[in-house]
């Protein structure tokens, strides 16, 4: 059995893995502290707790598996785009380089987005999408992405971007509305299980710009609710509902354009019950499981194997 280390240091979490060709992951990670009341991290500030954290985390998942390793896959940067670029991937590419040159393991790079969609491929049991083209949206605090995502014989997949935010992220506006009711960032989580005690439901006539959203709304709106006193269990399922509400204009903007295609959710903010209740009912879409929707190495880690595979065969 061949096993296959995955690296990932995104914005805000640490993640290592091993993918093993008997279709089990291993995995270990851990989310970077942000101070009470703070919205993020500096760049400099991430690279330096993924530098210090990363270590550890290998350390925990190597007593946990006690195989071999045959090659390395690492995110490098957010999205396989021009100019996409963050600092903190640094720290996980060289860690994964230098193991690489010790060991004369192959190393393969992937984008930080191909292994969310890979994640949520492998996790939703969907694993015949590798090979046809699907819509997947990519929601999380720094991207709220439609995307088309076909085979490709290089790169295992190849993402296109279809629409995208304009202005706020869906994990931003989820992350600011949820620090405003006192919850700790990421409040993601909390912002869900909040709305799911909410009694109302909110339909939004969202209005695209040709394929694309805006969320900035949803932030001033939410402000003004709990202004005015309202409950928050009512200002989260606002929030939520208005994500639902653009996710579900640009999903049927794209089936109108694309004809009909399965549908791909990956993503920390897809990991919401409410969300994803929705968008399954609806469209019978697939998600991600709530351990493979957050950021997470274990989609690098499948995409090494499949490369690796590729590559051998």
């Amino acid at each position: 059995m061949k096993s296959f280390l995955g690296i990932d240091t995104s914005n805000y979490t640490t993640s290592c893995a091993v993918y093993s060709s008997d279709g089990t992951i291993i995995q270990k990670k851990k989310l970077l502290p942000v101070k009470r009341g703070e919205l993020g991290l500096r760049q400099s500030d991430a690279v330096f707790h993924h530098t210090v954290g990363l270590p550890e985390l290998m350390k925990s998942l190597f007593s946990d598996f006690d195989g071999s390793i045959s090659a390395i896959g690492v995110s490098d940067a957010p999205r396989r785009a021009e100019g996409s670029y963050m600092p903190c991937f640094l720290a996980g590419v060289n860690a994964a380089s230098c193991i690489s040159s010790v060991s004369g393991m192959p190393l393969y790079r992937f984008s930080h987005q191909q292994g969310h969609i890979a994640a949520a491929v492998y996790s939703s049991g969907r694993s015949e999408l590798f090979e046809r083209e699907f819509i997947a949206f990519h929601v999380s605090g720094g991207t709220t992405d439609c995307l088309l995502v076909k085979p490709d014989k290089d790169d295992i997949i190849k993402v296109e971007m279809l629409a995208s935010s304009l202005d706020l992220k869906a994990g931003q506006a989820v992350d600011r509305v949820g620090v405003m009711l006192g919850f700790p960032f990421p409040a993601g989580r909390f912002v869900d299980e909040l709305a799911q005690k909410s009694e109302r439901k909110y339909k939004l006539n969202i209005k695209l710009k040709g394929a694309d959203c805006c969320l900035s709304g949803v932030e001033n709106k939410c402000r003004k609710m709990l202004e005015d006193g309202e409950k928050k269990e009512d200002i989260c399922r606002y929030c939520i509902d208005y994500i639902i509400s653009a996710l579900e204009k640009m999903a049927d903007y794209q089936l109108r354009e694309k004809g009909s295609m399965p549908l791909l959710f990956a993503g920390g903010v897809m990991s919401s019950k409410v969300i994803s209740s929705y968008f399954k009912n609806k469209y019978g879409a697939y998600f991600a499981s709530p351990e493979f929707s957050s950021d997470n190495a274990a989609g690098t880690a499948l995409l090494a194997y499949m490369k690796y595979e590729r590559q051998s065969g």
